[in-house]
């Protein structure tokens, strides 16, 4: 399969399951929208689950590759500043692949919260080192928080949250 067929039907599939639904998106629509044959998908990637990973495996080199800046972070507050701003950074021609993301924590088994422990360590040590009373708790409720702001920037666009971002800045002294 030519490189462009294959990138096709990933951004095609990638599109449709992030605004449909992994499991609403039949392979004869990826197909049509990637203009190909859906025998073409099946070849190429088995099946549907198939497909699916290797979206996701595009998406943890992206998560990775984004995220990794933070773990690195010597600074305790410029960690905090990081992990705030991040939802607010998100380049536009990827918002699909976090919109998949969160979408497959509530439509398929998707283990994403055991890769996100170590951002959760870092969010932790950062307060701990800020002298926080109870450091685990406050990052918790920072990656709660942060998980609802990047809901809502998906849902809703960045401009609506811009003031939360300033607020949550604010509120951690970063």
């Amino acid at each position: 399969m030519s490189t462009d067929r294959k990138e096709r039907i990933l951004l095609a599939a990638l599109e449709l399951f992030a605004m449909e639904g992994y499991h609403a998106t039949p392979t004869s629509k990826i197909a049509k929208q990637a203009e190909v044959s859906e025998g073409l998908i099946f070849r190429h990637y088995q099946n549907k689950e198939g497909l699916l990973q290797a979206i996701l495996q595009a998406a943890e080199r992206n998560f990775q590759q984004h995220l990794s800046p933070i773990l690195e972070e010597s600074n305790p507050q410029k960690t905090l500043r990081f992990y705030i701003s991040f939802p607010f950074e998100v380049p536009e021609e990827e918002v699909n692949f976090w919109r998949l993301q969160f979408k497959l924590k509530w439509e398929v088994n998707y283990p994403k919260n055991q890769k996100l422990t170590p951002f959760l360590d870092k969010i932790t040590w950062a307060f701990r080192e800020l002298g926080y009373d109870n450091p685990e708790l406050e990052a918790e409720l920072l990656f709660l928080t942060i998980e609802g702001v990047s809901t809502a920037i998906l849902r809703d666009g960045m401009e609506r949250m811009e003031s939360t971002k300033k607020f949550l800045l604010k509120k951690y002294g970063v």
